[in-house]
């Protein structure tokens, strides 16, 4: 009708309908577009210390609106008007306190947001001040017990707001009063709890509290404790002081804290236990002697009773009545059954009783209360209520209670519908829910189109609804509606069933072998329904694989193959894949064992048997064979000289797979020895085996004799002998030594020296007697505990020559040089002098002068050493000091010492050449060619005279340099197309080069000429 009534209207009340239409929908636009106040955050009640390093304090409040929001502020259901009370400001919308108080500034706060949409309040949050007050000094009074009585000290906190801490003095600090299973401090009463009383508690106890949140701490005053003589007290059962609450309501995930002490005679033990019997779980905690026990991160399945118990010789007591088994809250349809159960432990053991809003509840009709348990048969509308159960005993009374609503309505699908679509396989079976939402519970049929079924071999409906369809045909295919009926109506709802052609592997992976190293592929290839996507899923011994994570595994292939790659097999690689492929209709499944061969593992527990001066028996247990069996095993030692493991010599030569048994052989006596086993088959060489216990080869005679004996020199009748020790390894056993035996050519008798002595290498006989370079016969033997070796070889040893005994007749030299002088002599003729000569040893002496006196300064020897040939009859002295006059003698040396010194000789080197660089270098860059002078440098009075100068010069980033020298103050060079040159320059005299310029680096070939002047004369 309202369409009618539209049409019928005038052409002018028509526009004027739309134009308001127009206006309207512009409003509701703007509406959406622009609105009201949102908060986003809100005031939350919260506890600031009162002091802090800023002394201010945040109540956050912000809200989001267009236009943007303005606040304003409610303190205690009061507008705030900030602008009047310096404390307070505003910050966009949050709150700032400035030098808050408590008395003050703590209350209930509201925060308001205005724009021109409207006003929003926030909750309301509540802000208070933690605080801690001193104590009161007023004077305790003191405390008499006696020996074996409990005693509670009472703390009594000074007034405080935010969490505290508690803890006792004992006798002034810093005695902290420990909890165990005597004393207890309680952080819920802060009082100190002791069971029993012992003579050395005897002293005066101080209370300390400390705020967590400001870190505030005060003392009270001592309380002192003092022993009563006139009696000891006798034993009795323990009493629970300190007590937890009835009931706790936990958040999830906070913690929770109980506290459980108990006084009595003897000192009682403390034990937690939950009323259910199931044990804690490991996250618990039971501390200060069992007189705590902390749940952290509590979950729903940590709530229930939980019972502390106390127990000495005398008794046993339990903590007060708790529930074990409490109710809730049910809702359940009409006609159904309910039964509500409750339990509480408590001693003596409670009874129960029942109510109804309040009212007392009996057995009656459908309702039947049997002690802590009820049930209401076939629930009608009037059983809804408030009900609750009591239990009671001497101790109290405890409340559980529940509200039970009764549901009646019809059947509703508007929660949860038949599925619209269920896709089945042929041959599967196909099970469809329907499940509406009734009370009481429906009935149920099912039709396909119009025809409603029955039950058949193929189909059932079961008492919930469930059609089941077993060995589904495509004839079964179709649209399929569940009807559900019960006392307040019918309802109805519909789903198609799809059938589709069953996933079948035709290509399944088949179980093969492979050795470490190789690549394979695990087929697997599936028919399919033409309309699924099939998903291909690998398993490796029940484990997913992640291609992701897993570089040696890879599918490959695509569409209707989902084949696995395993590239460079490992042997851990070895088991059972299974190939999985779902469709969106059904699974399949095909499996295989791969088998890896490789290298066989390592052998196992090394022992070593009997042990000779030779040989050592050694067993071993032999490893996995990775599926190719063992060939070939290869023992290996050890030793403190030797470089790494090395193979040995074993009897049988060839160690054969199934052999786990040997001996080795060949090996050094009195050494420490490790022995290892490698296994080989036919893939490779395996890991070794651990190294076994160290073991020690028997000692035995020595075998090696010394190498490279030999000798000579030394002073004047002296025969000295040398030789290369013998390695430890070749000893063969403790108290190693040598023999030395020695006799002059050509007579029979050896004369024998023992040295004691594993380090001994050099042997030294003295004998005045013997002429010059006698010839000895000398061999070296060895020896140890267990008995001789051998001897080295003979050699023929020659003992020591006599000094020269004849100077040099003439000595000359010349200056080179104001650092360096040349030396001449005449050689010694050797028939003119005692001993071989060898050599010379020249001798420079420095001479200064003092007034008339002369001295013998810088004695300085330069040894030219006796592989010169006694031929060479020069040497030049370098490394001296110019302008200085040395006195130079030469002697005649050889292997016993040095002859006589000839008749020095004076000789003054030159001056020192110019100190003073070049300066004023300029140069002039002109096509491939550099020009440089320099001014010419004058020498000091003490130095040479300029002869000329050497220009130094080289490429830069080069080692090597050339030189030119000339006797003008210029030079003209090739300039390099490639680097930079880099130059320097000197002056020349005759005693030597003098000091060189700084370098100068000149660019490389360029197309401008340049010019730079360096003043490098200055310094």
């Amino acid at each position: 009708m309202c369409s009618h009534l539209f049409y019928d209207l005038d052409s002018c009340s028509r526009l004027w309908i739309m134009s308001f239409s127009k206006v309207v929908l512009f409003f509701l636009l703007e509406r959406i577009i622009r609105h009201g106040p949102v908060f986003t955050q809100e005031p939350s009640d919260s506890v600031f210390p009162l002091s802090t390093e800023d002394n201010k304090i945040f109540i956050n409040c912000k809200a989001k609106g267009s236009p943007a929001p303005h606040y304003k502020w409610k303190f205690n259901g009061k507008d705030l008007d900030i602008d009047m009370d310096f404390n307070y400001s505003l910050v966009e919308g949050n709150l700032l306190i400035n030098d808050p108080q408590a008395t003050k500034h703590g209350g209930v706060y509201q925060c308001i947001a205005t724009n021109a949409f409207g006003t929003t309040l926030s909750r309301e949050a509540k802000v208070e001040f933690a605080y801690l007050q001193n104590f009161s000094s007023k004077a305790r009074s003191p405390v008499l017990v006696r020996e074996g009585q409990a005693v509670v000290l009472l703390c009594g906190p000074p007034p405080h707001f935010g969490e505290i801490r508690y803890s006792w003095i004992f006798n002034g600090r810093p005695s902290i009063v420990v909890g165990d299973n005597r004393r207890f401090v309680s952080q819920r009463t802060g009082n100190l709890y002791i069971a029993k009383v012992e003579t050395s508690d005897v002293g005066n106890y101080t209370c300390v509290v400390r705020n967590v949140m400001t870190n505030t701490t005060v003392y009270s005053s001592p309380t002192p404790v003092v022993l009563r003589r006139d009696a000891v007290m006798e034993e009795y059962e323990p009493k629970i002081e300190v007590q937890f609450e009835k009931m706790l309501h936990v958040a999830k995930g906070s913690s929770v804290r109980l506290e459980c002490f108990a006084l009595g005679n003897p000192v009682p033990s403390i034990s937690w236990k939950r009323a259910d019997g199931s044990p804690f779980p490991g996250k618990m905690k039971i501390n200060h002697s069992n007189g705590v026990l902390e749940i952290p991160y509590f979950r729903p399945e940590d709530s229930g009773l939980y019972e502390c118990v106390a127990e000495n010789s005398k008794g046993r007591n339990v903590e007060h009545l708790q529930w074990s088994q409490t109710l809730y809250d049910a809702n359940m349809a009409i006609e159904s059954d309910l039964h509500w159960e409750c339990k509480a432990n408590g001693k003596p053991q409670p009874v129960y009783r029942w109510l109804k809003n309040g009212q007392p509840l009996v057995s009656q009709d459908r309702i039947c209360v049997d002690g802590g348990g009820l049930t209401i048969s076939n629930i009608s509308l009037m059983d809804s209520g408030m009900y609750q159960c009591l239990a009671e005993n001497d101790n109290g009374v405890i409340y559980a209670s529940a509200e039970l609503k009764v549901v009646a309505s019809p059947p509703d699908f508007s929660k949860k519908t038949v599925k619209k679509t269920t896709l089945i396989q042929r041959g599967g079976e196909a099970i469809i829910e329907c499940r509406p939402h009734a009370s009481p519970r429906a009935s149920y049929s099912w039709r396909r189109g119009n025809e409603f079924l029955k039950d058949s071999k193929r189909r059932t409906i079961s008492e919930d609804g469930t059609l089941r369809i077993a060995n589904v045909t495509k004839s079964d295919a179709g649209r399929y509606t569940c009807v559900a009926r019960n006392p307040f109506g019918t309802s109805s709802s519909s789903g198609t069933l799809v059938v589709k052609e069953p996933t079948k592997i035709t290509v399944p992976p088949l179980s093969m072998d492979a050795t470490v190293g190789e690549s394979i592929v695990l087929p697997c290839e599936v028919s399919k329904d033409s309309t699924l996507h099939p998903i291909f899923k690998w398993f490796f011994n029940g484990k997913l694989i992640d291609f992701t994570r897993h570089d040696h595994f890879g599918m490959i292939g695509g569409g209707s193959s989902g084949d696995l790659m395993i590239r460079n097999v490992q042997l851990k690689h070895s088991g059972k894949y299974v190939c999985m492929v779902h469709t969106a209709v059904d699974s399949v499944s095909a499996a295989a064992d791969l088998i890896v061969r490789g290298p066989p593992g390592a052998p196992v527990g090394v022992l070593v048997g009997d042990v000779t001066d030779r040989t050592a028996q050694l067993s071993w247990g032999p490893g996995p064979d990775n599926h190719s069996p063992v060939t070939l095993y290869i023992v290996q030692a050890r030793t403190p000289f030797s470089i790494g493991w090395q193979a040995v010599k074993t009897v049988p030569d060839s160690v054969p797979g199934q052999m786990i048994h040997t001996t080795a052989v060949n090996l050094n006596p009195w050494v420490d020895y490790e022995f290892r086993v490698v296994a080989i088959n036919n893939v490779g060489v395996g890991e070794p085996s651990v190294p076994s216990k160290p073991v020690r080869t028997k000692a035995a005679d020595p075998e090696v004799a010394p190498a490279n004996v030999s000798g000579g020199g030394g002073s004047r009748g002296e025969l000295v002998i040398v030789w290369e020790p013998v390695p430890e390894e070749l000893q063969n056993g403790e108290k190693f030594g040598y023999v030395v035996a020695f006799r002059p050519l050509g007579t029979t008798t050896w004369k024998q020296s023992v040295l004691a002595s594993v380090d001994a290498s050099r042997y030294i006989y003295k004998n005045d007697t013997f002429p010059p370079l006698t010839q000895f016969e000398v061999k070296v033997g060895v020896y140890n505990e267990i008995g001789e070796g051998p001897f080295s070889p003979v050699v023929i040893v020659y003992s020591a020559d006599e000094e020269p005994s004849v100077a040099p007749p003439r000595v000359w030299a010349r200056t080179l040089s104001a650092s360096e002088i040349e030396v001449f002599w005449k050689p010694v003729h050797q028939s003119g002098s005692k001993g071989q000569i060898t050599g010379y040893e020249v001798y420079k002496h420095h001479k200064w002068r003092e007034g008339k006196k002369e001295a013998l300064t810088s004695h300085c020897i330069l040894r030219v050493v006796k592989k010169i040939r006694v031929t060479e009859t020069s040497v030049n002295i370098t490394g001296l000091k110019g302008s200085t006059l040395y006195l130079i003698s030469v002697r005649a040396h050889n292997s016993a010492g040095t002859g006589p010194s000839s008749v020095p000789i004076s000789i003054t080197t030159k001056k020192p050449p110019p100190s003073q660089p070049p300066g004023n270098i300029e140069w002039n860059l002109t096509n491939s060619k550099v020009f440089l002078n320099w001014e010419h440098v004058k020498a000091m009075d003490n130095e040479s005279e300029v002869t000329g100068y050497k220009v130094v010069y080289r490429q830069n980033w080069h080692r090597g340099s050339s030189e030119v020298e000339t006797n003008r103050t210029s030079v003209e060079l090739q300039l390099p197309s490639e680097e930079d040159l880099l130059v320097q320059i000197k002056a020349l005299s005759d005693g030597g080069d003098g000091s060189s310029s700084s370098p100068i680096r000149i660019p490389k070939m360029s197309s401008k000429a340049s010019c730079e002047l360096i003043k490098s004369g200055a310094h």
